[in-house]
């Protein structure tokens, strides 16, 4: 049996945990927040411009208007192909009660947004992936939510075959 040199087993150690900081696929899917920067707390701002006097500026105020940008979240509605008149409008908006009423026929849930992520980080506890791909930071959603996901075509054959009409449904590319 040949000796091994320890410089030799030092290289491929190095090798690897330098293979292990590559650049990760799906960086997006891994279930860890990176706290990355947000795209959308970044806004187009108007000009900026000096006031006569600048006794007259308003206290600044975390996420509210100033005099370059009197109406940020309208604007970025607007800017996004919204109605910004929905923001401060109250009740729910003519034409919206037919969704609405569907959408809450078996009830509502005021603390949906809390709820679901509660239980969202109860599911990825317990689908955390495998120790080498918890080690090497690999992306473990696809798997994780594997049972939760739809196959498109199948379900659009599903639904043709029970006589739904589906004339916008783009062709299986398998096929």
């Amino acid at each position: 049996m040949p000796k091994v040199s320890w410089s030799i087993l030092l290289v491929l150690s190095a090798v690897v945990a330098l293979s292990a900081c590559s650049s990760k696929e799906g960086g997006m899917m891994n279930l860890r927040s990176s706290g990355g920067p947000d795209e959308f707390a970044i806004l187009p701002t108007k000009p900026l411009t000096m006031p006569k006097d600048l006794a007259e500026l308003p206290p600044p105020t975390l996420g509210g208007s100033n005099l370059t940008d009197p109406t940020p979240k309208a604007d970025a509605v607007a800017a996004l192909g919204g109605n910004p008149k929905y923001l401060t409008a109250d009740g729910i908006q003519r034409g919206d009660e037919g969704i609405v009423a569907t959408a809450s026929r078996y009830g509502v849930n005021g603390n949906i947004r809390t709820a679901l992520a509660d239980e969202d980080q109860e599911f990825r506890k317990k689908h955390r992936g495998k120790l080498l791909e918890r080690l090497f930071g690999v992306t473990v959603y696809f798997g994780a939510y594997e049972k939760q996901s739809l196959d498109r075509y199948s379900e659009l054959q599903r639904m043709r075959r029970s006589g739904v009409r589906t004339p916008a449904a783009p062709p299986n590319p398998k096929q």
